[in-house]
């Protein structure tokens, strides 16, 4: 079997109808996996991300859940066993974002960001702990930006530092099952949360004079999925073309 096939295996992407989600769960599935995309808005999103893995050959199900609280966290988990009988990659890719000053963010804005960010997050890698298969792969999606000086991401940013913590102590939690648990940290993607204020220099910062595609994410998120990087684990992989 070649060493980036997930024939047999099963894949659940969270927040999937969109960006670099959408294009992990699409890439997954042209690798040979079964996938569960999930959304939380745009239904008819997710249902165009299952009809292109279908049109291909592939298998999809589209799962609605709000991740923001541990409840819909477990029953997402449910519904995908319930559709797939097993599940061999986990992806935590359901984000949001605020771009504003750390002085004028409010304590409902606080709770948003790191309901999804670090809450939602956090209890997707717990059941992900609890339920994928040994030997699996469980993988988070953060951001450079947590090695870089940027202004008003504070709560971005911070919801996003505590997911590689996360994944640092469950990858030696998880190893003697063989599983392995990563994070990826994309550059500048071009997906909607990149700010626009960011875009006119984001190009120039990257090696190849250009920003990141979410299929060039997607590709090392599926990479770190096959059994060529076993070898992997704890680790934070920039995906940013180069900018750091």
């Amino acid at each position: 079997m070649p060493l980036l096939s997930l024939e047999n295996k099963v894949a659940l992407v969270t927040g999937s109808s969109r960006g670099i989600g959408r294009a992990t769960a699409r890439r997954l599935a042209a690798d040979g996996a079964s996938v569960v995309v999930n959304y939380v808005n745009d239904e008819r999103a997710a249902r165009e991300v299952v009809t292109a893995i279908s049109d291909a050959g592939g298998k999809a199900v589209q799962i609605k859940a709000d991740l923001s609280g541990r409840i819909e966290v477990q029953r997402l988990f449910d519904e995908a066993e319930a559709a797939f009988g097993r599940l061999d990659v986990v992806v935590a890719n359901a984000a949001t974002a605020l771009v504003k000053p750390v002085v004028e963010c409010t304590e409902e804005e606080f709770d948003t960001v790191f309901d999804t960010n670090t809450k939602g997050v956090f209890f997707t890698l717990q059941e992900a702990a609890r339920r994928t298969c040994d030997q699996g792969r469980i993988i988070a999606v953060s951001t450079a930006g947590t090695r870089m000086f940027f202004t008003e991401l504070a709560l971005y940013l911070g919801s996003k530092g505590a997911v590689e913590q996360f994944v640092r102590v469950l990858s030696r939690e998880l190893a003697a099952r063989q599983i392995t648990v990563n994070a990826v940290s994309p550059g500048f993607t071009d997906t909607d949360l990149l700010p626009e204020r960011d875009r006119a220099v984001a190009a120039g910062m990257s090696a190849f004079n250009r920003i990141g595609t979410p299929a060039d994410v997607a590709d090392v998120i599926a990479f770190l999925a096959g059994d060529a990087a076993r070898w992997i684990t704890g680790q934070n992989l920039n995906a940013t073309g180069g900018v750091i």
